[in-house]
């Protein structure tokens, strides 16, 4: 066998090697940008969970660090909404306990709310998340008004 035959046999085509080469940039973006989403969606929970240990602490609620804990949150919540903490079970129903406790949460937002001297309204705004064509509206502005709510001195 020849060198030139050895050469030849051992080439990439080069439509297979750009190709190989655009997927694994692809690929590689594709993780990039989970991996920045996974931050972000951490930085998120910890927003959320200091605001609400914050919130936990103006009502002089006893175990604010359960702010901290997910499934536990819900039932500090539910329990500063004057609830008793087991109705977080119902998120083990599909559907109708979803949404049953979502009509809690309203309920107990309102009333923490109120307790704090803010509007009952502003529990509202999770609701924006259910019309089409503005979801992710909700979440952003319950994002605002629970940081005023935790930060803001009154």
């Amino acid at each position: 066998m020849t060198f030139e035959e050895v050469f030849n046999a051992s080439m990439i085509d080069p439509s297979t090697f750009f190709s190989a080469m655009a997927g694994t940039g692809v690929m590689a973006f594709l993780l990039a940008l989970g991996f920045i989403l996974f931050l972000f969606l951490i930085a998120v929970y910890i927003y959320f969970a200091l605001a609400w240990k914050k919130i936990a602490e103006k009502r002089k609620y006893k175990r604010p660090w359960l702010a901290w804990i997910p499934f536990a949150n819900i039932s500090m919540w539910l329990q500063m909404g004057g609830f008793h903490w087991a109705w977080v079970f119902l998120m083990l129903i599909p559907v109708l306990g979803w949404v049953a406790i979502g009509v809690l949460m309203i309920i107990s937002h309102w009333r923490v709310f109120e307790a704090l001297k803010y509007s009952g309204w502003l529990s509202l705004s999770l609701i924006l998340d259910l019309i089409p064509g503005i979801t992710g509206i909700g979440i952003i502005a319950y994002g605002i008004i629970i940081g005023i709510i935790a930060w803001k001195k009154r």
